[in-house]
């Protein structure tokens, strides 16, 4: 830093000594000191202790430097409000800076501190304190004095735990801890009753803490733990919270008492192992996001949660109904029954209207299957996970009525031209077959929302794709496919989301830009 800057109170400025009609009044130097110093993203190593003479600063800023320590003469600055020394090289903090009494915000992170003097504490009047891209092990019990600090950033350092000192922060409204080594929360934390945003992502916590006294926490944020169970008492107190996020953790149930988060909008619990939700879930007011995507629900069909939150959350409420009214008792076996049929779920063709002979790994569906359906109409077909090879001739059959057909995990490799006349059909899923094209006679299902061709063998997009103009869907990940025509898919109005991940595509046609329905588009893993 050239020595003019540190002598600027001091020393009267050049354009002084040329023009000598300055009056007293004029003469500004005099009368004002330098209050706010900004020396950031330069390439310094060292500051000098004369930053001493200028006892009057607010602000100093020094941030994405190459600084490996701090002059002391900091200390004598008793009107610093906001110190930014983020982004240096700085392994420790220099116990003279404890003594700035007006200090508000002090930003530390991207350093190299390992630890923090004992008495970091005595910086009563902090509102915002940053530490975190840090190696910090541990946290001085002098934070417990911090009862103004409102913002407090620890995150990506190696904490494993932190102290119940953190509790006494009466502001607190803020804390964020990402990233860390934390395997519980101390009980205490769950006394600070101002706070609103928690931050506990990316660390080893097994479980979440009871908060009875955090009424006013609006945000919990605990993905990438490795948490297995959500109980009623982690919930019940947090009247406020409108974002609660738990995904990839090893969380296994919901509990009821999920309804009384009255205020939730978004529900993130992506990636758990979840095979059952509460119904009641629907009648939360204000649910605006609900994600559940690799969860192993059971029961609920994948295109309900591909349809959107609010669709999803009617199909729950729809449910809470039916679970009052009690499900239909199956039919009885009497002589009326067929003895092949008792075998057959009658109860899921007549009530749910479901035909379901899945991980059976058959070569072929059994003729009753279809006898069995006879007058019942039924609208969904689901043959998963069996050893087909070709698509079941008599599904023909169920033409007037099917309208979505899973056929997935077979070894089909072609289309067959039943499966073509089905004509009420939205949703196909054939993935994870031998598939390499898609016959023209496709055209006819005029219906067709949504298509599932992923893990097959095409080596271009099936251009009779192009003809079904209600697609709203298209999964062809983990395909070959080489090219897309971009001026065709824009014909294609109602396409909100096309799956070309892990394909073959060297380039991508910057017409795609004009397909402006479409909502997400997802190239990942593709060769260009």
């Amino acid at each position: 830093v050239p020595q003019r800057v540190w002598r600027i109170n001091l020393d009267t400025p050049e354009e002084a000594h040329q023009n000598l009609s300055f009056g007293a009044a004029d003469r500004w130097w005099e009368q004002i000191d330098l209050t706010k110093l900004i020396l950031a993203s330069n390439k310094l190593q060292s500051l000098s202790e004369d930053v001493k003479l200028l006892p009057a600063l607010t602000i100093l800023d020094v941030h994405d430097n190459q600084l490996t320590s701090l002059p002391s003469a900091l200390g004598q600055l008793q009107h610093l409000e906001k110190l930014d020394v983020s982004h240096n090289k700085l392994r420790s903090v220099p116990e003279e800076l404890l003594q700035l009494p007006r200090l508000k915000s002090f930003l530390l992170h991207h350093n190299e501190l390992s630890s923090l003097p004992e008495g970091f504490g005595q910086l009563i009047s902090l509102e915002e304190l940053d530490l975190s891209n840090n190696h910090l092990t541990d946290i001085p019990t002098s934070f417990a004095s911090f009862v103004n600090l409102v913002r407090l950033n620890l995150a990506s350092n190696q904490l494993k735990n932190l102290p119940a000192a953190v509790s006494a922060m009466k502001s607190l409204r803020q804390l964020d801890c990402t990233k860390n080594y934390l395997e519980t929360v101390p009980s205490e934390l769950a006394t600070m009753a101002s706070l609103e945003q928690l931050y506990l992502r990316k660390n080893k916590l097994r479980s979440l803490p009871a908060f009875p006294s955090c009424k006013l926490l609006k945000e919990l944020h605990a993905g990438e733990n490795q948490i297995e169970i959500l109980s009623a008492e982690n919930l019940k107190h947090l009247n406020s919270l409108s974002v609660l996020e738990l995904r990839d953790n090893k969380i296994k149930s919901v509990p009821e008492e999920i309804t009384l988060l009255q205020k939730l909008e978004r529900l993130d619990l992506t990636n758990n192992d979840i095979s059952r939700l509460p119904y009641t879930l629907g009648n939360l007011p204000q649910l605006k996001f609900l994600a559940l995507e690799g969860n192993p629900l059971r029961a609920i069909r994948r295109d309900l949660l591909q349809k959107g939150t609010q669709e999803f959350l009617k199909y729950l409420r729809s449910k809470i109904q039916d679970d009052i009214t009690g499900p239909n008792e199956e039919p009885p076996v009497t002589a009326m029954t067929l003895p092949s049929e008792s075998r057959i779920n009658m109860h899921a063709i007549t009530s749910l209207k479901l035909l379901e002979y899945s991980e059976k790994q058959a070569m072929a569906i059994p003729d009753e299957m279809f006898t069995a359906v006879r007058s019942h109409p039924v609208t969904t077909v689901n043959f998963s996970k069996n050893q087909l090879k070709e698509i079941p001739p008599r599904i023909v059959e169920l033409k007037d009525s099917v309208c979505d057909v899973n056929l997935g995990f077979n070894k089909i490799s072609s289309v067959s031209s039943e499966l073509c006349l089905l004509h009420k059909l939205t949703h196909l899923d054939v993935r994870n077959n031998l598939l390499t094209s898609l016959p023209e006679e496709m055209e006819a299902l005029t219906r067709l929302q949504v298509i599932n061709l992923s893990f097959n063998r095409f080596k271009v997009f099936p251009t009779v794709l192009y003809q079904l103009l209600a697609l709203e869907t298209v999964l062809l990940s983990n395909n070959q496919v080489g090219s897309i025509d971009p001026l065709q898919l824009r014909k294609m109005e109602k396409l909100g989301t096309l799956d070309l991940q892990n394909n073959d595509l060297l380039h991508v046609p910057p017409e795609l830009g004009n397909c402006e329905n479409l909502r997400t588009l997802l190239l990942e893993g593709n060769p260009f």
